[in-house]
């Protein structure tokens, strides 16, 4: 059976992106990108929205403001190049033209819950803010993972993650900080009909 790990990076309060920054908030180190390079293989997640952005970004369109790719930008999209990647949007058209994408036009909740029972390894999403919302109300999620970069975009944050989302309890499996200032933690997520009646001891 496959895991489903839903995964953010976000600044300090909950933007996934704010306008006029580069990628990572421009603040990523060596011992992050080390663990990026690190990270099992998996097959992607993502709804429309992203996979026009991202797809874009393969295709050498740049982020507004910037006139070129860091090369850290570069070997992030190229790594999603080469990954398989599993799109789910009705407003898209076959044939695909970002490198190892599969197109489902059916229910993502559906799809994914057939994913994990007949599959094995690991599935992860990436942005698609809506569909990890949909996963998660739906107890799909077995890990939700959160890198917070060290900056309050208040003024130019973009996409709030969380709004929308239900009540969840989390338990954490696992944090750490790296390069002394980006924050990982990883929680397994338990959607809550209410809030508890009583604090955990």
């Amino acid at each position: 059976m496959s895991e489903l790990l839903v995964d953010f990076i976000t600044s300090l309060d909950g933007y996934a992106s704010g306008e006029g920054w580069p990628g990572f908030w421009g603040l990523e180190g060596p011992e992050y990108l080390a663990w990026l390079g690190e990270q099992p293989e998996a097959t992607y997640l993502m709804g429309a929205n992203t996979y026009r952005l991202m797809s874009g970004f393969a295709a050498g369109e740049l982020p507004a403001g910037q006139d070129e790719f860091r090369p850290e930008e570069e070997a992030s999209v190229d790594e999603l190049t080469q990954a398989s990647k599993v799109v789910f949007s009705s407003s898209l058209e076959e044939p695909l033209t970002w490198a190892n994408s599969t197109l489902v036009r059916d229910d993502a909740v559906e799809a994914v819950r057939a994913m994990k029972s007949s599959g094995s390894g690991l599935l992860s999403t990436i942005g698609s803010l809506s569909l990890c919302r949909s996963l998660l109300r739906a107890g799909l999620v077995d890990r939700f993972r959160v890198v917070m970069f060290p900056v309050i975009t208040g003024a130019t944050g973009a996409e709030r993650i969380y709004d929308g989302y239900p009540d969840v309890a989390l338990e954490m499996i696992e944090h750490r900080t790296f390069d002394g200032r980006i924050q990982l933690v990883e929680y397994k997520p338990r959607v809550l009909e209410h809030p508890p009646l009583t604090v955990p001891a």
